[in-house]
């Protein structure tokens, strides 16, 4: 990626924060409005279509980003990808306008492909820094998250508002938000400095992608994370639902949940830098499967039991999160790095649509306590696993 001056890394690191804090404020308040916006015209059965637009498109993203990262350097592949996200926004904003819905999920998948290079940005900064410092450069990125996690639903109602003083339909106003965020992402990275893109590594005639070992540990344990984490995050709604409990609960617990998700991320960078990425991807592991154990001791404790286990659920995932992004930033040659990053990321997305439309059945044949119990194996089978391959 070539050698940068501090100053440079400095502007480098503020412009991917600042990408990242926009496409997570933008998707966060797309997805919630075009949720509402297809139930309203659809049915609440067709409700999670945007979302696993979102998810899929970011997926395709991801994979995208990561092939043309090595041959066309940061500044051009964030760009393109911010702009595709962009439009994709005014396609979703056209079609709030008229309630038309596959417009709309047309649009939410483009944004997601955009937000697919948003993820890989945790990668371009831990490139900027020496090995010792990649997990607190990657996880600060990672933290970037809190802020949308924050101003997305936090704009939602004044936006609504601004809309309606436009004659336009409420929900239309989070959608334009979604416009302005993606549109200023596209502009905070033109102030990246050009890198100059890493020699391609040949490849050896009849042989397709190779998969090293190092790369095998860090996908098992996001994939694992990702389907236990999501899987019980979108459950514990209807879980306090199913029990009298209304929006400001439901907000309290998620707030927990997204607080252990992103806010303690630099916490996470700190320990793999310290201690090294296996070590924090096994205490993630763990952190997990304490979560699933406190949800099942505490299904409706509302004000005590499932916060903790929400908190736990975030914290968890995190430290995998950051843990794997980091053995993947470490051990992988600089020509192959951002291509294997790239599918790692999106099978992990896929992972995401898969455990979004499996709880929903697991809950349904057995309720909140069987998808804790399948959260929790998901999370104790690959730490067995990884645990006992080191002790071997």
């Amino acid at each position: 990626m070539g050698t940068l001056t501090t100053t440079g890394r400095t502007r480098s690191m503020g412009a991917l924060f600042t990408g990242v804090a926009l496409l997570n404020t933008a998707t966060v308040g797309l997805s919630t409005a075009g949720t509402l916006i297809v139930a309203a015209g659809s049915g609440p059965g067709w409700s999670g279509l945007p979302s696993v637009a979102g998810v899929l498109g970011t997926a395709a993203g991801a994979l995208g980003a990561g092939l043309l990262l090595p041959g066309h350097g940061r500044r051009r592949v964030l760009s393109a990808g911010y702009g595709v996200a962009a439009a994709g926004a005014l396609i979703a904003f056209a079609a709030a306008l008229a309630t038309a819905v596959l417009p709309l999920l047309l649009g939410i998948l483009l944004v997601g492909v955009g937000n697919g290079g948003a993820q890989l940005s945790r990668y371009l900064a831990a490139d900027l820094y020496p090995e010792d410092r990649r997990g607190r450069a990657l996880s600060n990125v990672v933290w970037a998250g809190t802020i949308g996690a924050l101003a997305g639903p936090a704009l939602m109602a004044p936006a609504a508002h601004v809309a309606e003083s436009f004659g336009w339909p409420s929900l239309s106003g989070p959608v334009a938000v979604a416009v302005l965020a993606t549109a200023g992402a596209a502009l905070a990275v033109w102030v990246l400095p050009r890198d100059v893109p890493p020699p391609r590594e040949p490849v050896a005639a009849g042989r397709g992608p190779v998969w090293p070992a190092t790369v095998v540990r860090p996908l098992v344990a996001m994939v694992a994370a990702q389907l236990a984490m999501v899987a019980v995050m979108t459950m514990t709604p209807l879980q306090l639902q199913a029990h009298g409990h209304g929006l400001g609960v439901v907000g309290w617990v998620l707030s927990a949940h997204l607080f252990g998700m992103f806010a303690l991320a630099p916490l996470s960078g700190r320990i793999a830098d310290r201690w090294g990425p296996r070590v924090t991807i096994n205490v993630g592991l763990g952190v997990l499967a304490l979560s699933a154990a406190t949800a099942l001791a505490a299904p409706t404790a509302h004000t005590s039991g499932l916060p903790v286990a929400l908190f736990l659920l975030g914290y968890g995932w995190n430290l995998v999160f950051v843990g794997g992004s980091a053995q993947l930033s470490r051990d992988l040659a600089p020509a192959t790095r951002s291509r294997l990053q790239g599918t790692v990321d999106a099978v992990v997305w896929s992972a995401s649509a898969l455990a979004g439309l499996g709880s929903g059945q697991l809950f349904a044949g057995g309720g909140y306590a069987l998808v804790a119990v399948v959260g929790g194996v998901l999370a104790l089978l690959p730490l067995a696993l990884l645990v006992s391959r080191d002790g071997r």
